[in-house]
């Protein structure tokens, strides 16, 4: 894959722009827009600590549905380096939509995709059939970065953390089994696991990797209108 060779766009649609203010739940923020205050549904449960600071300028989409308790979904946070898409449903619409249209070199031979296919313990987000073996995969998205660095997660997950060994598991039982990594940061150069915060995770991904398990980060910053799943990122070991 070229770096500088654009896989895939998506169109994000309208929004409003305003401040950030608080936010009093993991799902719920108060933003400034227009001079009033407004509640906003936050589509993304990690800290966000390093983006979601009082007076960051952040971007709003109406609500998709009549009715709702907040009108507005939170979908973007301005950082130095340009916009970060916050929207947790937006990694796996976005690899999906590349491996319809065959963008992924990673992925070329794939003719059946079954998302959210129950595999031991867990939902992964696909399974992909075609002339290899069978392939299982998790989409994660990462916001997080630091001098360069996209560092996942930003909150500790034990989810995350199964979802591996149920990759690993899947590896040993002759599946290809894929970790993939959706960096939204658009200042992000490297990827690699965030010791710091979550060191089990962190240890969990370098065990994945002796064991088989693909570890893919792909950079998908925002630019103007749309989401570019633009290249693969170089991983730093765990």
């Amino acid at each position: 894959m070229k770096p500088e060779f654009i896989l895939l766009c998506m169109d994000t649609g309208p929004w409003e722009e305003g401040f950030f203010l608080e936010r009093p739940n993991r799902f719920l923020a108060v933003v400034e827009l227009g001079g009033a205050p407004v509640k906003a549904h936050v589509p993304d449960p990690g800290r966000l600590r390093e983006l979601l600071h009082p007076g960051a300028r952040v971007r709003l989409r109406p609500a998709d549905r009549p009715g709702r308790r907040t009108a507005w979904d939170l979908i973007g946070v301005e950082c130095p380096e340009g916009w970060v898409n916050i929207d947790s449903r937006l990694p796996n619409l976005l690899f999906a939509e590349a491996l319809r249209e065959g963008w992924l070199e990673e992925f070329t031979s794939v003719r059946r995709i079954t998302p959210e296919y129950r595999y031991g313990e867990s939902v992964l987000d696909f399974l992909l059939e075609g002339d290899e073996p069978p392939c299982l995969v998790e989409v994660k998205g990462c916001t997080l970065a630091v001098e360069g660095l996209a560092l996942f997660p930003d909150a500790p997950t034990s989810r995350g953390t199964r979802h591996l060994e149920e990759l690993m598991s899947a590896a040993r039982e002759g599946y290809r089994a894929c970790a993939v990594f959706v960096v939204k940061h658009p200042g992000a150069r490297v990827f690699a696991a965030n010791a710091a915060t979550d060191p089990l995770f962190a240890q969990t991904l370098g065990r994945a990797a002796l064991a088989g398990v693909e570890i893919i980060p792909y950079l998908a910053p925002w630019r103007g209108r749309e989401i570019r799943l633009e290249r693969r990122l170089p991983s730093r070991d765990p």
